[in-house]
């Protein structure tokens, strides 16, 4: 699997009748989005683009060589370079808090809130005993 810390695709863009902005990558298969305006369809394009390349690589899939050149467009698209950078977005993603439910019984449930515990905190921590992770 390639792996890179920046990539560059060309991203598609199509005014739509109302007035907003449809966004294709062609070289991206199912990567799309769209914008009610050009600065927002370009923020969402960037972020969508992350969220397929995240995906890929934690899929394993191959990530395409990047073709700025040849990119076709039809009449009244436009074509724009999308760079995206992976490293601030991989850390977001992966420390990126998890919503989970746990069942415990009731009397333990009252003796933790009786002594105000922090569930998250307090679950993180065991976790992290419990598959022998330490952090500073």
């Amino acid at each position: 699997m390639n792996r890179s810390n920046q990539y560059t695709y060309a991203a598609v863009l199509n005014k739509e009748a109302d007035g907003g902005y449809s966004v294709r990558f062609p070289q991206l298969d199912g990567c799309f989005t769209q914008g009610d305006t050009l600065p927002e369809a370009l923020r969402m394009a960037s972020d969508a683009m992350s969220l397929h390349l995240y995906g890929m690589e934690q899929d394993g899939d191959a990530i395409p060589e990047a073709d700025l050149e040849n990119t076709k467009a039809e009449a009244g698209e436009l074509v724009v370079p999308v760079t995206v950078w992976m490293t601030p977005f991989r850390e977001e993603m992966e420390n990126r808090a998890v919503k989970k439910t746990l069942t415990i019984p009731a009397w333990l449930n009252d003796a933790a809130e009786r002594r105000r515990v922090n569930y998250s905190q307090i679950l993180q921590s065991a976790l992290k005993d419990y598959l022998g992770i330490y952090h500073p």
